[in-house]
């Protein structure tokens, strides 16, 4: 934007920055007429945010919740998974049923979820297990036996929860299949989790007086349900409202329910297992949920009818002179930005050649100046090159200048295709001139950049029939010493040898590098 433009808005933009009393008048007028319903408002609001937090802290613990019934479940599985591949590898012989139950001893010592481990055959026999003293028995009649017996998959099955037969406790069971080679029902592997050990990690949540935490399988069976009560462990939960709000919403939810069970309003938040058929929940009391809200919401309406009025004034206008405050800080950094750009634009016109779009003389002397200083401070090598066109005045003679400044255009590209390194610079010298800046470089290094810059100008092979190979080649003369060494003082002197040394490859031929290491310009 030009500054013509901009000076008049940012005179009217400070213009504004007054008090607007008027105005503030107004609103106060308007918000004294609707402070009550600013008070209802901020006390349902509050209601609302009491609510939500809830909403985020039952969620929360249905996710932690969940989490850890998978983690459990897994862990199971895994032994699961261990045990049918030791039995399909080993066997049940002697020697491996020992080292088997050894093993699952030790799943069930390392693993506090872990109730127990066996393993039973076709017609469910105890064969194998955890347990320190073998129980003799049979369980033929449990559910997940029954399942295996009629279903050939390999998947683990999670059965209803059951009370132990060897330890009383209510357990769950995680069971998979086993088959003879040929594919017959051979026997099942059990792992049972301790339902108790929920009941203890559960136990450790916070929910309140009258707060739940439940556990059910896809089918509605509970699994558990604090407060814990034994003779609902297997009950069917189908008809409850957590249950149904699954059914309709999907594996994760959050509702305000009444279950029949106890007829307390609670808010829930549900949550299914990533690959097992097991639901979890918590819940929070809505009366506990919003008791304090309930303490606060007198004092909150009493202190908002103060506050509005105090803070309506002062943040009208606060905001209003915020709102000046920054459109005159963007219109400054727009005018700075386009000064900036337009510096930087005549910046670049000032260092840039107009026909080769190279650094110009100007940048490339800027520049040894500051490398030499940095040479010197640093006690490092420094080395200049000097490259100029065989007969490019004859080139100009027999092809024309537009040729000409093609042709120092298509030089230029492998000049500065030489040095690649982001501290090198190559720049348009002046003519058919040309000049690179290697910084930390010994002779050897700029004479190996030399050669190839001699060498991608010759692979240009642009024709000129006064040069004797017949194409355009390139004079170049190489000065490489430490400046720190240089009792001259004077980075200009590298140029001069450098420049010196050209003309040596001219004279010397053409189309070639000569090349010069010093300790001192007057080396």
């Amino acid at each position: 934007m030009p500054d013509t433009d901009i000076q008049p808005r940012l005179s009217a933009l400070k213009q504004q920055r007054r008090p607007v009393v008027a105005l503030a008048i107004g609103l106060l007028a308007c918000f004294c007429l609707l402070v009550v319903g600013v008070q209802v408002w901020s006390v349902l609001h509050a209601r609302d945010v009491a609510l939500r937090d809830s909403v985020s802290d039952t969620g929360n613990m249905a996710r932690a919740l969940a989490s850890h019934a998978q983690a459990s479940i897994k862990l199971g599985d895994a032994a699961l998974s261990e045990l049918v591949e030791r039995i399909g590898r080993d066997g049940l012989s002697g020697p491996a049923a020992a080292r088997l139950r050894a093993r699952m001893m030790t799943l069930t010592h390392d693993v506090d979820e872990l109730h127990g481990l066996f393993v039973y055959a076709a017609d469910g026999a105890w064969l194998v297990s955890s347990l320190p003293t073998p129980v003799q028995g049979n369980n033929f009649d449990r559910e997940y036996f029954q399942y295996h017996l009629t279903h050939p998959g390999k998947g683990m099955h999670i059965g209803k929860p059951v009370r132990s037969r060897s330890t009383g406790v209510w357990i769950l069971p995680l069971s998979r299949r086993l088959d003879h080679p040929d594919g017959s029902f051979a026997g099942v592997a059990l792992a049972t989790l301790n339902l108790g050990w929920f009941g203890r990690f559960y136990d450790s949540f916070d929910v309140g007086r009258s707060g739940t935490i439940l556990m059910m399988l896809d089918d509605g069976t509970l699994l558990y349900r604090r407060p814990f009560r034994d003779e609902q462990i297997g009950s069917d939960v189908r008809s409850g409202p957590i249950w149904q709000l699954y059914k309709h919403s999907g594996p994760v939810g959050t509702a305000i329910l009444t279950p029949k069970l106890d007829n307390i309003e609670r808010l829930y938040s549900y949550r299914h297992l990533d690959g097992y058929p097991v639901l979890v929940a918590s819940a929070q009391s809505t009366d506990e949920v919003l008791a304090e809200w309930r303490a606060l919401a007198v004092k909150m309406s009493l202190l908002l009818g103060a506050s509005v009025v105090l803070l309506a004034w002062g943040g009208v206008v606060m905001v209003r002179q915020i709102r000046i405050r920054e459109q005159l800080e963007a219109e400054l950094r727009r005018s700075g930005n386009a000064l900036k750009r337009h510096n930087r634009s005549l910046k670049a016109l000032a260092d840039s050649d107009g026909l080769t779009g190279m650094p110009n003389r100007r940048l490339f002397e800027e520049t040894l100046e500051r490398e030499y200083d940095r040479a010197r401070r640093n006690d490092t090598p420094f080395a200049v090159i000097m490259a100029d066109v065989d007969h490019f005045k004859k080139y100009n003679d027999r092809y024309g200048h537009v040729a000409g400044d093609d042709c120092l255009r298509r030089v230029a590209g492998a000049v500065a295709e030489g040095a690649r390194r982001p501290t090198d610079l190559a720049a348009r010298y002046g003519g058919e001139e040309f000049a690179v800046v290697l910084p930390d470089t010994d002779l050897g290094g700029a004479l190996a950049v030399a050669e190839k810059i001699r060498a991608a100008v010759g692979a240009l092979q642009l024709a000129h029939a006064d040069n004797p190979p017949g194409y355009v080649t390139l004079s170049l003369g190489v000065y490489s010493a430490r400046p720190a060494l240089d009792k001259g003082d004077d980075a200009m002197a590298w140029v001069e040898a450098a420049d010196a040394l050209l003309y040596d490859a001219k004279a010397n031929g053409r189309n070639r590098v000569a090349a010069r290491d010093g300790q001192a310009v007057s080396a």
